[in-house]
């Protein structure tokens, strides 16, 4: 028993000096490893920095505790940048010395040491010596052709690939070759791998795309847009039972904006497969977001066509009466026999499609063009009160049915019961974006009545919006009504202004530009000149009189810059001269102007999406020749 009982004491004894020696070498680990992170998150700041003195003893030291073959490629990078390439040449022999198996990539490090010192050609002898030594495996491969593109080998990357395309034929190396062809701008060897790609699998269709979307970002002078069609409708032709490519040539349009050609390579693959209903209604509704009102009915009216059993009939039913009624208000709705025959179309649309929650949107649609539009206010207010009985609505959905009505109470110059109505919104909606929307509104509409410190009051409240539209637009009404209300003695300007403003609301456009007319000449040094010229060119644009929208937004561009509504002037200018008058480049340069002049404004993102787009068409005058420009794209790309 006695000798159990130290058996026991000694084995306790033993196992808690055990614990003791694991919990002293995991600590030591982890202080090891932060150890670690600490330098290797110095070492690549200084390497980011081109700091390479700092830099490279320390990525040395990191190499060393990690074995991590980038950090050694940095710390070999950086002694080149210093000229030290004794001690780089010294370090890659040192390494390969050590090395029981021949790692290529080291091969690569030394031929571009011997190539920073103009020595060729022990540096192309080194270079075949490593793509000879890569032994038969794909990783090994892939691992040797990255190490020649970290150098800006592109050349001898892809000689690596197809030597392990020969080496192993059951590894076709298709995408690392499309990219190394990138690099080397052989668009049409790259454009051939990828394709050899679909034909193999149709589900490489996403990764390609992805890819290709990369390399029309680098595209600086059109070369791959050029020719992408062409071989493209080539390989169709070629092998027709190959479907990937013909989603490929649709893609392509798509992304060239092109919905006809896209809409018409559709068809013909629905006519093939019958199986492109999906693909066609997203087409309609990317016709639609681009304002191409035509394209998205056709693509609407396609799949109506196929018979009310389809699955899409009703989606595309209801999405084809909204493009139509895009089209019509965006184009000014001033033909009332259009106007009649669009509320007919959606008269019968809501007797198909019933109006329930997914009809909502047309519901409310069509109440606005029958009040603003055709007059009929009454009927209107019906269509709406329809709406609402709809059964277990949600706060929001209710809420935008009221809204609409209170709007056209607001046309109909009752704005005693808009304001009631806006007041239930906005007591239901308190958790969502809408309350704040109509709490605008209510602020515009005391603002439309003359009570404009009462409507200050609430949109300096509503500065604070977390919707940056709605914070915007309150901030602009605010400093509108204490900018003129605060110089004037008078408040007649400040209320002849409103009362145009509720006329432009009211979409009675011919009433407002009589007022804004007296205003001007009545007033002629104002304060609110330049928000005279800004109201004149939305009604102009409403009208659809752009050639003169524009040069009223000019005149504010050029001469009230400073002000307020400078970014709102120019933004809108671009987008004329880009969707309207044909001057694609013009409105490039406009767009550009937004970032530089005012990088603060809610239109920037936009102007910086849209600026891009058309500098891929409209190239900046270069700074530097096309292939240094490319070479510079290179560097920012991700793949």
């Amino acid at each position: 028993m006695l000798f159990l009982y130290y058996k026991l004491k000694t084995m306790r004894q033993f196992i808690i000096l055990l614990l003791l020696i694991t919990g002293l070498n995991t600590g030591f680990a982890q202080q090891q490893r932060s150890e670690v992170q600490t330098k290797s998150s110095l070492a690549i700041r200084y390497y980011n920095a081109k700091d390479f003195e700092k830099a490279a003893p320390l990525l040395k030291e990191v190499y060393e505790l990690t074995r991590n073959s980038t950090y050694f490629r940095y710390y070999i990078n950086s002694l080149i940048s210093l000229n030290e390439f004794a001690e780089a040449e010294s370090e890659l022999q040192r390494e390969i010395k050590k090395q029981k198996t021949p790692r290529p990539e080291y091969y690569v490090h030394l031929g571009q040491v011997y190539k920073s010192q103009n020595r060729n050609e022990e540096a192309l002898l080194m270079f075949q010596d490593a793509i000879s030594k890569i032994p038969a495996n794909r990783g090994a491969y892939l691992t040797t052709a990255n190490s020649f593109l970290g150098w800006g080998e592109y050349g001898l990357a892809r000689d690596t690939y197809l030597k392990g395309r020969a080496t192993l034929p059951e590894e076709s190396f298709n995408y690392e070759l499309a990219r190394s062809h990138l690099y080397l701008r052989d668009y049409t060897n790259m454009m051939e791998e990828y394709l050899n790609l679909l034909r193999e699998d149709e589900k490489h269709l996403a990764r390609v795309q992805s890819s290709l979307s990369s390399a029309m970002r680098l595209d600086i002078d059109d070369g791959l847009r050029d020719q992408f069609r062409g071989q493209v409708l080539k390989r169709i032709q070629a092998e027709p039972r190959i479907i990937g490519y013909n989603r490929l040539l649709i893609w392509f349009f798509l992304q060239e904006k092109k919905f006809s050609s896209a809409l018409r390579q559709s068809v013909a693959l629905d006519k093939r497969t019958g199986a492109e209903d999906g693909q066609i209604a997203q087409l309609g509704d990317m016709a639609l977001r681009n304002k191409e009102y035509a394209q998205a009915q056709k693509a609407y009216e396609y799949l109506m066509d196929k018979g009310e059993e389809t699955p899409y009939f009703s989606q595309a039913y209801a999405r084809n009466i909204h493009a139509k009624y895009m089209e019509y208000t965006n184009e000014g709705g001033g033909n009332l026999e259009q106007g009649q025959a669009l509320a007919t179309d959606f008269e019968n649309g809501l007797l198909y499609l019933s109006i329930g929650p997914a009809t909502l949107n047309l519901v409310r649609e069509y109440a606005h063009l029958l009040a603003f539009y055709l007059d009929d206010t009454e009927k209107a207010i019906t269509v709406l009160e329809k709406g609402e009985k709809v059964p277990q609505l949600k706060p929001e959905e209710l809420g935008l049915l009221k809204t609409e009505m209170a709007d056209i109470y607001v046309y109909a110059d009752d704005p005693w019961e808009a304001m009631l109505i806006y007041s239930q919104v906005i007591e239901a909606n308190k958790k969502n974006s809408l309350g704040d929307e109509v709490k605008l509104k209510k602020a515009k509409l005391g603002y439309y009545m003359g009570n404009f410190s009462w409507a200050k009051a609430q949109l300096d409240v509503l500065k604070a919006s977390t919707s940056k539209l709605t914070a915007n637009d309150a901030m602009e009404l605010s400093m509108l009504i204490g900018n003129n209300l605060n110089l004037d003695t008078t408040a007649v300007p400040l209320t002849m202004f409103a009362k145009a403003d509720l006329r432009f609301f009211q979409n009675k456009s011919d009433e407002a530009m009589t007022i804004l007319d007296g205003l001007a000449e009545l007033y002629p040094y104002h304060s609110l000149v330049d928000n005279i010229l800004f109201r004149k060119a939305k009604i102009e644009i409403d009208n659809q009189n752009y050639a003169m929208a524009a040069e009223y937004l000019q005149t504010i561009v050029t001469d009230f810059s400073y002000d307020l509504l400078g970014d709102d002037a120019l933004y809108l200018l671009a987008e004329i001269y880009n969707y309207h008058l044909g001057q694609e480049e013009k409105a490039k340069e406009l767009y550009k102007q937004m970032l530089t002049s005012y990088p603060g404004s809610v239109f920037t993102e936009e102007s910086r999406e849209k600026y891009r787009e058309l500098r891929k068409v409209y190239p900046d005058k270069e700074p530097e020749n096309k292939e240094g420009l490319f070479m510079r794209a290179i560097e920012e790309a991700e793949f």
